[in-house]
């Protein structure tokens, strides 16, 4: 009999950190390898919120919280909710979390029982589909099209939702595809969600701040109030304010989920860090102005890569309206060769080749759920970004 639970059977690790874990031994042996594989901005915390952290240390703020999160946080997350969304909590609806990764996890061990369905749209963040099956749940992937841009229509969900569906997990801007939903075709989808008043939306915001060409984010609960009550709009601090190693997410939800929350995470890790907390504090009621400047930076990268990843035969890439990601096909590129005498099969085949043969580090589109096609993170240098696009031209010239 196995020592380990056979719950671990059922989810993998997550393959974007083993890409980025190969790449980053493949550079300490000495290769000149770029790591495009991270979803993390190469900018330094502001100032303003590592000096708010500096503070808090020295003040002594350094003991346990409130399991979910400091009074001063979760206020800090409702006056953001009012401002950007015109969103009325209160801080008995919000759970501060480690990261927002924790903040979906803890709701979906909260809400979950075997056989309960959760819609996920493909592609998606890796890990939406493993924290269902570690909650019990079954996650009903939906396979969304290059010709759609990656987004879910209205006719699918409403095809996917059954009795046992709990939740649809949403996303946009969307990490790995970076697509994001106009707030009519948002309004589509609310309209049929109204239809199936037992269906509760887990959104993830977290890419809210970063779009571009004139992009409106909208949220689901701001574009449909009927749907309110069974929202729980997930957000974090992580990539618009560059504080991903700080750990801080949050959701603002009804309250009797935030409880259930509450309860999970007081038997699990308890609070987040008490110093991290007063820096995520000053990071959504400081400045915001270097919010502008930094998309803008990202648009601009963005556009070299999409511009560069075009000029390449048998590569599809679509400009993406947020995020930091770009999500190409290879579509006409399976059954080539690489001059190693790789076969290219398959995007996992593609973007193991490409960091063996060409020192550039992407992820297979087959951990997102949909292939064939890979995904590029742009949030590093523009020179790195130039030569990394080059390597991928010439590696795809030498296919055969």
């Amino acid at each position: 009999m196995s020592f380990l639970s056979a719950t671990l059977s059922r989810v993998k690790p997550s393959p974007t950190i083993a890409m980025t874990a190969k790449a980053a031994e493949l550079k300490a042996a000495g290769r000149d390898v770029i790591g495009l594989s991270a979803g993390e901005p190469d900018f330094d915390t502001p100032q303003n919120i590592k000096d708010a952290a500096v503070a808090a240390i020295a003040a002594g703020k350094t003991k346990y919280t409130a399991p979910d999160g400091i009074p001063e946080l979760k206020q800090a997350v409702c006056s953001k909710m009012k401002r950007d969304h015109g969103l009325v909590y209160v801080p008995n609806q919000v759970s501060v979390g480690t990261g927002g990764k924790q903040t979906l996890y803890n709701a979906l061990m909260a809400t979950l029982n075997e056989g309960d369905e959760v819609i996920i749209p493909a592609p998606y963040w890796v890990s939406y589909p493993d924290m269902v099956l570690l909650a019990g749940g079954t996650p009903v992937v939906v396979e969304t099209t290059i010709g759609n841009r990656f987004k879910l229509t209205p006719a699918q969900l409403e095809a996917a939702i059954t009795p046992r569906t709990k939740w649809l997990i949403f996303n946009s801007p969307s990490n790995p595809t970076g697509a994001g939903y106009s707030r009519d075709e948002l309004k589509a989808l609310t309209d049929v969600l109204m239809r199936h008043p037992h269906v509760w939306v887990m959104t993830d915001d977290m890419y809210e701040h970063l779009a571009y060409d004139g992009f409106e984010f909208c949220t689901p609960a701001q574009v449909e109030p009927g749907l309110y009550d069974r929202t729980l709009t997930c957000n974090g601090v992580s990539k618009a304010y560059a504080m991903t190693g700080w750990r801080i997410g949050y959701a603002a939800g009804p309250e009797q989920l935030i409880a259930a929350m509450r309860k999970i995470q007081s038997q699990s890790t308890s609070n987040p860090c008490s110093v991290s907390q007063w820096a995520a504090v000053e990071a959504l009621e400081g400045t915001q102005s270097f919010l502008a400047p930094n998309a803008e930076l990202f648009k601009r990268r963005r556009d070299l890569v999409v511009a560069m990843l075009s000029e390449i035969d048998g590569i599809d890439c679509p400009t993406p309206e947020g995020a930091f990601y770009v999500y190409p096909s290879i579509a006409g590129l399976i059954g080539k060769s690489t001059p190693a005498g790789t076969k290219i099969d398959n995007d996992e085949t593609f973007a193991n080749a490409l960091l063996e043969e060409a020192d550039v580090a992407v992820v297979f589109g087959a951990a997102f759920g949909l292939s064939p096609n890979f995904r590029v993170s742009y949030a590093t240098s523009d020179e790195a970004l130039k030569e990394a696009c080059s390597r991928i031209q010439r590696f795809c010239a030498s296919l055969s």
